[in-house]
């Protein structure tokens, strides 16, 4: 039979793996920490933004705007998950419990993973509406809620497997370096299923890039397409560039550290670039809501009410006004109500 050590303390696991355990703050824990609340902060802020705007506008109401406020929720959810990191960090993490330590870690796999597996599905809804020649997705309310549903799920037993189990509290010899009470085995499977999903959607937004350039370069043989199609998928394109960029730059790196751990690899001196590989993972749930939102300009407009209205509230003339739509602009509006060709996403 085994033998469990569920009454030692974090330190203990801390010593099994070999990772060093401070007992005061030294000038780069506070750089770290500083940095990470920093972010932390930003990350809330304008993910709050962006989740009011799709609330309080009512043109938001459809299954992209709905992905995105939930990628926005996920990420403010990560927000949260790193600032509670930051908190209970540095010589604070040798006063945890291990139930403590354990929150920890879930927060920041929960949320990581929902922020993930929402960027998986808008890609795959966006390929659907490109390739169908569309702005929204025909989905439906109650499709999209499953969805979400799904996506948190998801989320929620990747976070929490390690506390129910798949942990190394009864095993040292597999305790990992990066997360000395995580199963090695555990961090390598996260891992690959990230990049995995990460994989999907390259592939995704790479069919997606190649379709709009075959598209723009048949379209430059005909002056019979609107002008603002044309612009819409440059801007397309655009976007697609930033969003492969942002998530290539951002995840790849903790990925790669993660799986190296997960697989024992004794020279890779992963504990070194630990705190920087899950800060810039971090940063990628900042970059989300720019990419995704501030490039749409109904959204920047809905940004601006919103904090002219936070600024100005007592101050009637600067209260929100109704959006007015120009001739131009009704004249490319669809039978249904859309805009057909003024969505950068």
């Amino acid at each position: 039979m085994k033998h469990c050590f569920y009454n030692e303390t974090v330190g203990f696991f801390y010593n099994n793996s070999r990772k060093e355990l401070t007992t005061y703050w030294r000038t780069k824990d506070i750089l770290v920490v500083a940095l990470g609340l920093t972010v932390s902060v930003i990350v809330l802020l304008t993910n709050l933004l962006v989740i009011a705007a799709i609330v309080i506008n009512r043109r938001f109401h459809y299954p992209i705007y709905y992905l995105l406020g939930n990628l926005a929720a996920a990420d403010l959810f990560a927000g949260v998950a790193y600032m509670f990191l930051m908190f209970h960090t540095g010589p604070r993490t040798a006063e945890l419990s291990l139930k403590t330590w354990f929150i920890r870690q879930s927060l920041l796999d929960t949320s990581l993973t929902a922020s993930v597996v929402n960027l998986l599905a808008i890609a795959v809804e966006r390929h659907q509406t490109v390739f169908t020649m569309q702005l929204h997705s025909k989905m439906s309310n109650q499709r999209v809620t499953i969805l979400i549903l799904c996506i948190w799920v998801t989320a929620l037993l990747l976070g929490l497997i390690p506390s129910y189990g798949w942990h190394c509290l009864c095993a040292l010899e597999k305790c990992s370096s990066m997360a000395p009470l995580y199963s090695r085995s555990y961090l390598t499977f996260w891992a690959i299923s990230n990049l995995v999903i990460f994989l999907i959607m390259v592939v995704v937004y790479t069919h997606i890039f190649v379709y709009v350039k075959r598209k723009m370069t048949r379209m430059s043989k005909h002056t019979s397409f609107h002008p603002r199609y044309r612009e819409t998928m440059i801007s397309l394109v655009k976007t697609v560039t930033i969003i492969l960029s942002a998530f290539v730059i951002c995840w790849t790196p903790g990925q790669v550290v993660l799986l190296l751990d997960g697989l024992g690899c004794k020279s890779c001196n992963v504990l070194a670039v630990e705190k920087y590989v899950l800060l810039l993972a971090e940063i990628n749930s900042l970059i989300n809501a720019v990419v995704y939102s501030y490039r749409d300009s109904e959204m920047r407009s809905t940004f601006r009410r919103i904090l002219c209205s936070l600024c100005y509230r007592r101050d009637p003339k600067y209260a929100p006004t109704a959006v007015k739509l120009s001739a131009a602009d009704r004249r490319t509006l669809s039978q249904n109500g859309h805009f057909t060709v003024d969505s950068s996403i």
